[in-house]
C-alpha cells in the first residue's frame, strides 16, 4: 500500500516504522521540510517528502499534528485526491498542555469531525489512544491473549475496514467504534484513552465513556 504520513512526531514516526517494516510504501513529511526528515528516512527506507507530495498517488493518508496546526495545512492539500483515498486522523485536541481553545470542540463537537472540516475530507479516527512506544513495541499476533485492542471510528464502512485490517497488520485488535460523531468516546480522558485494553475491555471502556469533557482536558 502506498501510504504518506503528515507529520514525525511520536505517532508518525513509529507508524513510519512500523509501515515500512510490514512492507508498505510510506512517504512522510513536516511542517519543517524534507531535509528534516532525513534520519527517519535513512532509518526506515521511508521516502522524506513536501506535505503536498504526501498526499499525492497515495492509497492511505494519516494525519498526526497537533490539532492547533491542522488550520495551517496548505489551502486545498486534497484538491485532486482520490475520492477512496483513506484519510486517518490521530489526533487528540489538548487545549491547556498544547493547543489552546478551539471554540467548536469546546462546544461538544468530536475532535475528528472539526478535523474533518477543516480538510474537507472524511476521516477516520484512530491511533490517537495508545502511547506512541506501544505503538511500536506492544504489537502480538492475532490471537494472543490479551492482545491490545484499538478503536477506529468513521463513517464509511468500506475506509474503516482498510483501518481495522491495518491495525491487525500492525499486531492489535481493532475494535469498530462507530461512526465519527461516536468517536468522543476515544477521546483524551476517556476510560479506553491511554489503557491497553483487549477488544472486549475497550467495547467496555467506550460504552462507559462521558460525553462531558474533564476539567483537565477543557480550555481554562
Amino acid at each position: 500500500m502506498k501510504i504518506g504520513i503528515i507529520g514525525a512526531g511520536n505517532i508518525g514516526g513509529n507508524l513510519t516504522r512500523r509501515f515500512t517494516a510490514l512492507g508498505h510504501e510510506v512517504s512522510v513529511a513536516n511542517s519543517r521540510g524534507p531535509e528534516t526528515l532525513a534520519p527517519l528516512a535513512q532509518e526506515t527506507g521511508a521516502k522524506a517528502v513536501s506535505v503536498a507530495e504526501a498526499v499525492r498517488d497515495k492509497d492511505l493518508i494519516v494525519v498526526t499534528i497537533p490539532e492547533k496546526n491542522i488550520p495551517d495545512l496548505p489551502t486545498g492539500l486534497f484538491d485532486g485526491v482520490r475520492s477512496d483515498v483513506v484519510v486517518i486522523d490521530t489526533g487528540n485536541y489538548y487545549p491547556q498542555q498544547r493547543d489552546g481553545r478551539i471554540d467548536d470542540i469546546e462546544n461538544g463537537m468530536p475532535e475528528s469531525r472539526w478535523v474533518e472540516r477543516q480538510l474537507g475530507r472524511p476521516v477516520i479516527k484512530a491511533f490517537n489512544n495508545i502511547y506512541a512506544r506501544h505503538l511500536l513495541e506492544r504489537g502480538q499476533p492475532r490471537g494472543t491473549p490479551g492482545r491490545i485492542a484499538l478503536p477506529v471510528a468513521g463513517d464509511d464502512p468500506k475506509a474503516k475496514a482498510v483501518v481495522l485490517q491495518l491495525v491487525d497488520e500492525l499486531g492489535f485488535d481493532g475494535v469498530d467504534a462507530g461512526g465519527l460523531d461516536e468517536s468522543w468516546r476515544q477521546q483524551p480522558g476517556t476510560p479506553v484513552y491511554g489503557t491497553d485494553r483487549d477488544a472486549e475491555g475497550v467495547r467496555r471502556a467506550l460504552s462507559e465513556a462521558s460525553r462531558e469533557r474533564t476539567p483537565d482536558w477543557r480550555a481554562r
